[in-house]
């Protein structure tokens, strides 16, 4: 009998985490028309896109008033469609991409095509690391992934983590929190693996005589291919990176010379003679100046603070990988205020605001159903929401009539945004 009842224990055990795991796929498709957008949208989890093409696999998918020419072949797939897909969407709640990210190559010419998706809607998964004071955190991705750092504090919030062999007196306060997310992005942001200490020397002391510990939220996303960008050290010159989508995440970088081929030409032998120079701390420039944003552009001049090695001609090389921006969602029901805020350092940048309704769920509260039926109810305000929030750290708006017009008389609306936090001197 308990080898029966364990049997079925396991069984019940083995049947729910297959009902946990199979998620049912949605598949989305758009014609590849001029300023298409496709949307993709969970309303529970996150976006996992499991498949993608953009080509034509079927005669009749987006067929419609095309010629037979236009629709004959049915084997038509851009190669990297589906590593786009993910490094847009994956981890969102919502996506929207226009058509036009894909026409950088044309798979099949003459061919009319369509995008296509197929995805799953599953709860983020996001990874936790604790590490006690003057140990290590080890922060690591799968392949084709790199960390994102969502939430970091160093410190101590509780009497009960990090205690063993401490005495009272060093783990009663637990009101000790430093925020140190922007540290940690900064050194394992856009890396396959990164491992930090959790110490004073690179978090300062947030309480004296606390024993603390070091607590970061990460996810795994898939990274773009790594960038490189080289620049030679001739007065005035510009060293530019630019993410034709996400924003710039510096990986490595060098000023001095590791290469006695680079940036050789016209010069003497005993300028490319030392290929082991390399200036202290210029990756965490490129990283400060850098990381988070589109396009960076930087004099090289900015780096000849110190020389690392007299005499050599030296140039400034950049490995980078572009990433999914971090993405903001805000709703305000008709009448309310909206919130946006970034942290210290960063400011605002609207994506995309709408105002009216576009669902029979969202803001009904005691809302007679006659306020709540019109669906098809949507006023794009993105300038105006832009023009009040743009390059602000934080901002707040009424959504209201009075403010953005009335797209739909007599329905109770809402207002949606979509904003990022980049850096203040973007």
């Amino acid at each position: 009998m308990p080898s029966l009842k364990l049997s079925s224990t396991l069984l019940l055990i083995a049947t729910c985490f297959l009902f946990k795991t199979v998620l049912p796929t949605k598949r989305v498709t758009t014609c590849d028309s001029l300023g298409n957008v496709h949307f993709l949208k969970c309303d529970s989890g996150v976006i996992s896109v499991q498949g993608g093409l953009y080509g034509r696999t079927d005669p009749e998918i987006c067929s419609e008033g095309r010629p037979p020419q236009q629709l004959a072949d049915t084997e038509c797939s851009q190669e990297g469609a589906v590593d786009v897909l993910k490094m847009r969407c994956n981890g969102k709640k919502r996506c929207e991409l226009n058509v036009d990210v894909f026409r950088t190559s044309d798979p099949c010419v003459g061919i009319f095509k369509y995008l296509e998706t197929n995805f799953t809607c599953g709860p983020p998964k996001f990874f936790h690391v604790l590490a006690c004071e003057d140990s290590l955190a080890h922060l690591s991705c799968e392949e084709e992934q790199v960390i994102v750092v969502k939430n970091a504090i160093y410190g101590r919030t509780d009497q009960r983590t990090c205690i063993f062999e401490r005495p009272p007196s060093q783990v009663q306060n637990d009101e000790c929190k430093s925020k140190v997310k922007s540290t940690v992005a900064n050194s394992c942001n856009g890396e396959k693996s990164c491992t930090i200490r959790a110490n004073n020397a690179n978090f300062g002391e947030p309480c004296g005589g606390t024993y603390k510990y070091l607590k970061i939220i990460y996810t795994c996303e898939f990274a773009s291919p790594v960038q490189r960008a080289t620049t030679c050290d001739s007065l005035g010159n510009v060293h530019r990176l630019k993410c034709a989508s996400g924003v710039i995440s510096i990986r490595e970088g060098l000023y001095g010379r590791t290469d006695p081929e680079i940036c050789s030409e016209g010069r003497p032998p005993q300028q490319l003679a030392d290929t082991e120079c390399s200036q202290e701390g210029a990756v965490d420039v490129l990283k400060t100046r850098c990381n988070g944003k589109k396009r960076c552009e930087l004099n090289v001049d900015v780096f000849r603070t110190s020389d690392p090695c007299v005499g050599i001609f030296k140039y400034l090389d950049t490995n980078f990988t572009c990433l999914p921006p971090k993405t903001f969602h805000v709703l305000a029901c008709e009448d309310s205020l909206a919130h946006l805020s970034c942290e210290e350092g960063y400011v605002i940048g609207v994506h995309w605001a709408v105002f009216g309704r576009s669902d029979q769920t969202t803001c009904i509260f005691e809302r007679p159903p006659s306020q709540v039926q019109n669906d098809e109810c949507r006023g794009d305000v993105k300038s105006i929401v832009a023009n009040s929030c743009n390059g602000e750290k934080s901002c707040t708006i009424r959504a209201s009539n009075a403010i953005f017009g009335d797209p739909c008389g007599g329905t109770y609306k809402y207002l949606r945004i979509t904003y990022v936090c980049k850096h203040s001197w973007n």
